[in-house]
């Protein structure tokens, strides 16, 4: 196929820009791909798998040369590198991001020196990390929120929807704000809950832990520092989830308390619906 975009660089290359990388190279949509990291471990692992093309430590260097811009760094830096790179970068350049949060980010970055930054968070990832950790088909038939505030030109929401759909992903558009309130129901709140179920296990019940235990916290697994700057960037809706959460919690310990089959079937079916909806 012919290229989509001429250099795409990559700023960050953990599991989700090495799969980005992959998927860009194995279907065709840049002529070059350029991975940013300072660590030569990561540099090397990345180039080793197919991810990119080459390597830069400096992300001026990338963004320089770079049609489009993928800024996947942990979220409370995102928007410093984003503003980096736009200063080094050509006038027509498009910038985008994989984070999780949006609100904040996309209204820091809602006017640049040079080119345009439309936000993006695709909804795929691993508990793993590390460039050795991506995967070419990681994106496949897997949903990408683009995320443009007010000001954000047509044509800019436009290409960054067709880039996502180019590396197999399907596309939505929708508001900063509404994307960390609805997120924060079905990723960031979960996360708490899987971080705290896991905690509050007595270790002596980790060895007869099966796959209720693991399923329910497999999350559980992921990086720390991450998520710590997930959650204290997007407080007031996670503590709202959580807030929801809580209060479908206290009636399930009631029903339970009460004996009440009745209201604990209800309950547990209600859960069990919503579950079936989303399929494997």
């Amino acid at each position: 196929m012919q290229p989509q975009w001429d250099t795409v660089a990559i700023i960050g290359v953990g599991a989700i820009g090495a799969s980005i990388g992959m998927a860009i190279r194995q279907r065709g949509v840049a002529r070059e791909v350029i991975g940013v990291t300072r660590t030569e471990a990561s540099a090397e692992a990345a180039l080793e798998i197919g991810a990119v093309d080459q390597i830069a430590t400096r992300m001026e260097d990338a963004a320089a040369t770079a049609s489009f811009i993928v800024v996947c760094t942990p979220v409370m830096a995102i928007a410093d590198h984003v503003r980096r790179c736009s200063a080094a970068a050509r006038a027509d350049t498009l910038l985008t991001d994989g984070g999780s949060t949006k609100g904040r980010l996309c209204r820091e970055l809602a006017s640049l020196p040079k080119g345009v930054f439309v936000g993006s968070h695709p909804l795929a990832g691993t508990h793993e990390v590390g460039p050795r950790a991506g995967r070419a088909d990681l994106l496949q038939d897997r949903m990408v929120l683009v995320t443009p505030v007010e000001q954000t030109p047509d044509q800019a929401v436009q290409a960054a929807g067709d880039f996502w759909k180019a590396l197999g992903a399907k596309v939505r558009t929708m508001e900063p704000e509404q994307h960390d309130r609805l997120l924060a129901f079905t990723s960031h709140a979960p996360h708490v809950v899987a971080y705290a179920l896991a905690a509050a296990s007595p270790v002596e019940a980790l060895e007869l832990a099966a796959s209720g235990w693991k399923d329910t916290t497999r999350i559980a697994q992921g990086d720390v520092d991450l998520w710590r700057q997930i959650l204290l960037d997007n407080p007031e809706h996670t503590l709202a989830a959580l807030a929801n959460f809580e209060t479908q919690l206290a009636a399930i310990r009631e029903a339970i308390a009460s004996r009440d089959h009745e209201l604990l079937t209800q309950l547990l079916s209600q859960g069990k619906k919503n579950r079936d909806a989303v399929g494997n």
